[in-house]
Formats: structure tokens, C-alpha cells, sequence
């Protein structure tokens, strides 16, 4: 895992001195993504340059090290990432005549490019990716990222070329950046609790998007965007395989052995998050089938029981066999961390899983440099309740007028959270299983949806209407999206589509990215194997369905090797007791934050409005701890990037 940045500008083509210099720094500004090495590379005829930051984990001598040049001298390579299938992809380019000088997977992707060209080298990569081409004779930069958006790339124009990099921080040392915020993108944020992409908190600052090819010529000097993968037209085209369930469930099987063992490939200490749930115990289980010794895994445990997993974690890997430690999190062990997010996480972004995540990680450093993720399969295998939820809701919500729904959602909008819970505490114990006080709120604000789609994205809103704190917001905050002619008729594939779109690469893969890469640890995903992803996408709907909690043919998966009785409880989500903290250890930080004088300081947010939501929070009259945490970490960082 490494970070990348760079640069391209003929026409204001600097001295080569002074161009190393500008891309030495953005460069080192990535240092936390790759302690062990840098390299930079400079063509100063066209106002070229290409930095690199090395985490050494497949071929650890100086034989891996970037920008790499393919064997011929036309392309130059700055890479993040790993291909899992550089072992075959070098035996075929030797039957072509390549010659390789290491066992780097780098120089298999430069030697491809070589071969094949980079656009049809692209296709044949199994992994995680963000890159960066020049090819000296052609003159012409390509940037792509992998296929499901697991490692991040940023890009923005200048004056007639463009930067990149692997982070934000990173192209705020070149001398053209511009980092002037985009208000529609704040309003977005308030809303998700991270800017959906490809925007980015910048106006003139974009994500590539997954799967996507971006492409700068000095010839032609423009922005070209193409896809090399699209999860949309997978989605809508390809046809539901016929399939038995029998055959589905060996078929997963053997592909999710083939990728967990592809996943494990390291010259360096590995190891893997555990949580005890279906998706990081398959993980953790797969793995363990395939080791010839006690495999490493890690939970994060909290005080509090109702947000404690690591019994369940222990249960599970102790049945498996493996080498397990786990951490337990105290308010004040948060504290000390929190106010560092806005470093790591140098966009605004509050989900507060983004807390325990920090924290495994830098536990498993202190063991291993690369460490295995269940990520993704909540979105590949109707894992997430808000499916069969909103589906239900749905159903009985068109019942009602429109008029009166959104009567009703402005009026329990307005009730006290202690009031809803008395409520609910008489409501048949059925319902109180389904449905909390603190998702109450949530739903009131769902209520005037006029589609199952409007449904579901408002019932995940943090913020429902931005305009209530934002300067300066539209009255309905930032758009809903309507379903398109080009996404699937189903409801429920549009709603898996659009997380595995958004939500996913966002939110989910942004936050393991930066706490893992914050403590120089790999982080891989091996559910996220495009092969699984297609695989899961040809599944009948009956076989992958959002009933009873959803994930049937993993869960026949990992049963071949852990009971049911140990992974068969509810999701939890990383969730943390932050409510608790807002009014215990984390108060004084909140304070500094939230007064008034601060808020107005900053010139973004309503002061009178965040000061009433605290205080109902502090007096637990209404729960307010993810708003709170939205604007809690939107003032950090704009205390730490925008002062």
C-alpha cells in the first residue's frame, strides 16, 4: 500500500529543480501511506512529474521501487494498491517476451502496459488500485481506479494541466491549489455525514470515480473520462443466472476460497479484523482453512455491553483456532484521539465507526503490516435491515395520502425523544424489535417521501434539511435522486446498486482507508474481489434476498466452518456509545466546538440552532448524538484545513 501524486502541465512547465521540489512535497505529505520509501519522477519538457510513497509488502527490496519504468523506457508507474494476480499475469507476459527484474507486482502492471497498452492492461487486474501512467512517447497521463472504488484518487485542473493524489492534503502543497469550499457539497454532507462523490468538499476538486479511466494528452490538453468496469450497466444488462441453491453455495464457496487466498499473498506479517460477524468471521474462517498456522485477528471492545462485540469475536475465533487480541475502548482512550480525525480524514466525514476502526488498526500494526476486512458484504448480499425495512414501509406508507404523511413526519419530528420512547415502551414487543426512539426520528423524517427510493435515501439522513444550520443552503438541502431508466426496475438492486456506489466507496472504504493507512497498515477487502461482486450480481433474487437478514448464501458459507449458534446474532455495525461520550469524556472538546462564539467564527453554521440540539442532548430530552457529531466534525475540520 503506498500514496501516489503528481502533475501535468506543458505550458507552465517549471524548472526541473523547481518541479521536484513541489512534487517532493506533496509527496511527503503522504509519508503516513508509505513510511519505508519515496521516489519522484520529473520530465520538465512537458511539466511532468510523478511521486511516490512505498509501504513495503510484496518484494521488499529496493527492486520495487516507484515511479517504475516499463522495460522499453515508454511508461513511467506511480502505484497504490496491490494485484493479486501478478504471479499469473508475469507468466503470461513472459510467454510474450517480457523480462522481469523483480517479483514486484508494479513492474507486472508497468511490463502490461507495456504489452497490452495501459487501457487494455486495466482489464486484466484482480485488485485494488489507484495508478498513475505516463507514457513518454505519447506524451499522455492516464489515472484510473480500481473497479469498486477500494483505494482512493483525487484530481483537480490548473491552469492548463491537472494535479493528483492519493489524498487531499497532498495537493494542498501544489502551488496552483484552490480550496475554496463548494456549499452544495456541505449541505450534502449534513445530510450523509460524508460528500458523496464524485465531488469532493472543493469546488474544483473531484474524485475518480470506481472503475473509472481519466486521461490528459499534452496534444490534446483536456480531461477525457471513460470506465474500464461499470457496476451499472452489470447491473441493469446482465441476466439472473439460473441457479440451484446447492450450486450457488459451493460456487461461492470455491471463488471466496480462491479470493481470501489471493488476499493473503504478502511478503510481510498479515493478519485480519474480526468482529464476529457473518462477513469478517467468512473472512477470518476462509482464511484460516488455508494457513498453515494460527492465523492473527483483532476486535475492538467497549464498556458499555449493548455496543461490546468482542465476546462474540473471541467465541468465533476461538472455535477457529486463531491467534486473537482484542482492545477495549474507554471514553477517555476516544478522547485522545478524536481530536486527530480531521488529519486522517482531510474531508469532512462523521461516521463514528470511523473511531473503533482507528483503534484495531493501529492494534494490529503493532503485529502485522497488512490486515483482511469483511467489508462489502452487506452490499453484495442484502445484509444492511434498511432493505426489507424500507420495503415494508413502503407498502404500508402508500396506503396513506401524501398530505397526511407529511403531517405526521413534521409532527414526530417535533416530539421528544424521551416521549418516543415512552411511547414505544407499550407498543407490542414485536414492533419494539424492529424499530427504536432513536430510529424513530429517522423514519418521522422519511415520512413525505413520494417514492420507495426517496424512501430509503431519507430515511438515512442524518441531517434531513440542511437549511435548519447551514449559511447560505437551498430549503431542501441537497437533491434527492429519482430512480433512472438506467438503473434496475427492482427496488431492491436499485437500493444494493446505489450503496455499493455511494455509500460503499464514500463512506465504508473511505473511512478503512485513512484510520488503516493513518498507522501505515494495509487494509484489503477480499469480498470486494470483482469476481464475487459479478458473481453476486448474476444471483436469482431468491437467492439473495433481503429476508431474514439477508446473506443466505454466506451464511451457508461460513457454516461449513463456524456454528450458526456463534455469528446468527444481529448487526451491530462498529457502533459506538457516543451519546454517552458527548456528555461524559468527550464533553469538553464538544464544548470548545459548539459554543456559539466558535460556531460564528467559522461562518458556515447557525449557532442558535446546534446550541439548542446540544442542550436537548445534554438534558437527554432528545438523542442528538449523530447530528451533533456531523457538526462536530465539520467544525474540526474546518478549524484544521479552512482557518
Amino acid at each position: 500500500m503506498c500514496g501516489i501524486a503528481g502533475f501535468v502541465d506543458a505550458a507552465a512547465a517549471r524548472a526541473p529543480e523547481l518541479m521536484t521540489d513541489v512534487v517532493s512535497r506533496m509527496t511527503d505529505a503522504l509519508h503516513h501511506r508509505g513510511p519505508d520509501d519515496r521516489g519522484v519522477y520529473v520530465d520538465s519538457d512537458s511539466g511532468t512529474a510523478l511521486g511516490h510513497r512505498r509501504l513495503a509488502v510484496v518484494e521488499l527490496s529496493a527492486a520495487g521501487k516507484q515511479p517504475m519504468y516499463s522495460r522499453d523506457g515508454r511508461y513511467v508507474l506511480s502505484f497504490n494498491g496491490e494485484v493479486y494476480n501478478h504471479a499469473a499475469l508475469r507468466r503470461e507476459l513472459e510467454g510474450r517476451g517480457a523480462v522481469f527484474r523483480s517479483l514486484s507486482d508494479t513492474e507486472v502492471i508497468v511490463e502490461a502496459c507495456a504489452s497490452w497498452s495501459p487501457r487494455a492492461a486495466l482489464e486484466r487486474l484482480h485488485g485494488m488500485f489507484a495508478l498513475a501512467v505516463w507514457d513518454r512517447r505519447e506524451r499522455e497521463l492516464l489515472l484510473a481506479r480500481d473497479r469498486l472504488g477500494i483505494k482512493p484518487l483525487y484530481w483537480a485542473p490548473t491552469g492548463s494541466g491537472l494535479m493528483f493524489a492519493s489524498e487531499l492534503k497532498a495537493l494542498r502543497h501544489h502551488p496552483e491549489w484552490d480550496g475554496s469550499l463548494d456549499r452544495p457539497m456541505l449541505a450534502a454532507f449534513l445530510q450523509h455525514g460524508f460528500v458523496p462523490g464524485p465531488q469532493t468538499i472543493h469546488r474544483r476538486v473531484s474524485k475518480l470515480a470506481a472503475g473509472e479511466v481519466l486521461s490528459w494528452s499534452v496534444a490534446r490538453p483536456s480531461v477525457r473520462l471513460e470506465r474500464f468496469w461499470d457496476l451499472r450497466q452489470l447491473a441493469s444488462e446482465r441476466p439472473r443466472a439460473e441457479l440451484g441453491r446447492e450450486d450457488a453455495v459451493e460456487q461461492l464457496h470455491r471463488l471466496l476460497l480462491d479470493a481470501v487466498g489471493s488476499h493473503m499473498l504478502a511478503d510481510v506479517p498479515l493478519g485480519a479484523f474480526l468482529s464476529g460477524g457473518v462477513d469478517s468471521s467468512t473472512v477470518v474462517a476462509l482464511m484460516q482453512a488455508q494457513s498453515t498456522s494460527a492465523v492473527r485477528t483483532f476486535s475492538i471492545g467497549f464498556e458499555q455491553g449493548a455496543y461490546d462485540e468482542a465476546p462474540r469475536a473471541r467465541a468465533v475465533a476461538r472455535h477457529l483456532g486463531t491467534a486473537h487480541q482484542e482492545f477495549y475502548v474507554s471514553g477517555a482512550q476516544a478522547s485522545e484521539i478524536i481530536p486527530r480525525l480531521p488529519e486522517w480524514y482531510d474531508e469532512p466525514f462523521a461516521d463514528s465507526s470511523q473511531i473503533p476502526t482507528y483503534l484495531i488498526s493501529q492494534l494490529a500494526r503493532q503485529h502485522v503490516t497488512v490486515a483482511l476486512t469483511g467489508d462489502g458484504g452487506d452490499e453484495l448480499f442484502c445484509g444492511y435491515p434498511r432493505y426489507a425495512r424500507t420495503e415494508l414501509l413502503w407498502r404500508w406508507l402508500n396506503e396513506i395520502p401524501a398530505p397526511l404523511r407529511g403531517a405526521a413526519g413534521h409532527a414526530l419530528q417535533k416530539l421528544p425523544f424521551r416521549v418516543l420512547e415512552r411511547a414505544l415502551s407499550a407498543a407490542p414487543l414485536a414492533l419494539r424489535q424492529r424499530i427504536s426512539a432513536h430510529r424513530l426520528q429517522y423514519v418521522a423524517a422519511a415520512l413525505p417521501a413520494q417514492s420507495a427510493d426517496e424512501l430509503y435515501q431519507r430515511s438515512l439522513f442524518i441531517w434531513a434539511d440542511p437549511s435548519e444550520i447551514l449559511q447560505g443552503a437551498a430549503a431542501n438541502g441537497a437533491q434527492v435522486a429519482a430512480a433512472s431508466a438506467e438503473e434496475p426496475r427492482e427496488l431492491l438492486s436499485r437500493l444494493q446498486l446505489r450503496d455499493t456506489l455511494g455509500y460503499l466507496p464514500d463512506d465504508i472504504l473511505t473511512k478503512v482507508d485513512r484510520a488503516s493507512m493513518a498507522v501505515s497498515l494495509e487494509a484489503r477487502v477480499p469480498l470486494l474481489d470483482h469476481r464475487v461482486v459479478e458473481f453476486a450480481w448474476r444471483l436469482p433474487r431468491h437467492l439473495n434476498s433481503a429476508d431474514a437478514g439477508g446473506k443466505h448464501l454466506l451464511r451457508q458459507v461460513l457454516a461449513k466452518y463456524v456454528p450458526p449458534s456463534l455469528t446468527g446474532h444481529a448487526k451491530r455495525g462498529f457502533a459506538v456509545p457516543l451519546g454517552d461520550w458527548l456528555r461524559g469524556p468527550l464533553r469538553p472538546w464538544a464544548e470548545s466546538l459548539l459554543n456559539a462564539e466558535a460556531i460564528r467564527r467559522q461562518g458556515v453554521l447557525d449557532a442558535e440552532r446546534i446550541q439548542q440540539v446540544w442542550r436537548q442532548h445534554l438534558r437527554g430530552s432528545r438523542n442528538g448524538e449523530a447530528r451533533l457529531w456531523l457538526v462536530l466534525m465539520l467544525q474540526a475540520w474546518l478549524a484544521r484545513w479552512q482557518s
